[in-house]
């Protein structure tokens, strides 16, 4: 696996699943009963923006020390910049910016649970440095993939799962959509995410007709897409979305505002505008 997070650390995409991270898990919190959160592609954890890594790709530039400057309008951003901003070390400045899982960790209460998988061991050993003590926090050093069929469901019943590949191999978009389904076949009455990347659109349209036929169940699928460019180059990463099985009732409403906020300050000229939709209503 040649992926490094580090590079991409804080980027608009990272933006974009951890803005959405959090309205879900704020919405998940209104009721008071214990949480999971389920991560089958987890990372290292935390990344110094700051690093010889995020220095040479620069695109913290253009993601999470932009969108810093605001005082947004949404709760549900204001939540997602309050934690990184809150952060240990970025007192004087952004310095440090949080993967998924500590994304959930911050958020999370003591009664809630993590379970993050993730292949590679050196990142597997960091979130245990990172967690160390945190009797929440499980770590398994083994395939995501395969962590979908072991891990599901998990104890609380409660919660969220986030698949989010690293999208190097061609197949990772069929592989998506196939953990969704069987991520529903295992945990019913979980919430399902998925972040994908978006470079030329008319690559997505398998994915999208993959997705028509998916055996997904009757709690709806919501797509919260945002694109800073054009998105008709394959070469670069142009927008990235999250797929949301199953969310919590309200938390289209509250991606609606995070969205145009987050698009308003991160596009680009041509960017189109965002998409929030749903792919199939709630039965």
């Amino acid at each position: 696996m040649n992926y490094r997070h580090a590079f991409h650390a804080g980027n608009f995409a990272d933006v974009l699943k951890h803005a959405v991270l959090c309205a879900l898990l704020r919405r998940l919190q209104l009721r008071p009963k214990p949480l999971s959160y389920v991560e089958t592609h987890a990372g290292a954890g935390a990344f110094w923006l700051d690093g010889p890594e995020a220095r040479r790709s620069g695109e913290a530039a253009d993601g999470i020390l932009r969108l810093a400057r605001l005082q947004p309008a949404s709760p549900a951003l204001a939540t997602y910049l309050d934690l990184v901003r809150g952060l240990p070390g970025n007192e004087q400045g952004i310095r440090i910016y949080p993967g998924s899982p500590l994304v959930a960790a911050r958020l999370l209460g003591a009664q809630d649970r993590l379970v993050l998988s993730e292949l590679v061991p050196d990142e597997a050993a960091g979130l245990r440095r990172l967690f160390r003590g945190d009797a929440r926090v499980a770590v398994h050093c083994r395939d995501g993939w395969e962590a979908l069929g072991a891990l599901l469901p998990p104890t609380p019943k409660r919660g969220l799962l986030l698949i989010d590949p690293p999208y190097e191999a061609p197949d990772d978009l069929e592989r998506v959509v196939a953990g969704l389904v069987l991520a529903r076949q295992r945990w019913p009455v979980g919430v399902l995410a998925a972040w994908y990347p978006v470079k030329d659109r008319r690559a997505l349209r398998p994915f999208e007709r993959a997705l028509d036929r998916a055996e997904l169940g009757p709690g709806g699928v919501l797509r919260a897409e945002v694109a800073v460019r054009p998105d008709d180059n394959p070469g670069s990463l142009n927008g990235s979305g999250m797929l949301l099985v199953a969310p919590p009732w309200g938390v289209a409403d509250d991606l609606r505002a995070l969205l145009e906020e987050t698009w308003g300050a991160l596009r680009q000229p041509g960017a189109p505008p965002p998409r929030l939709e749903w792919l199939r209503p709630p039965a």
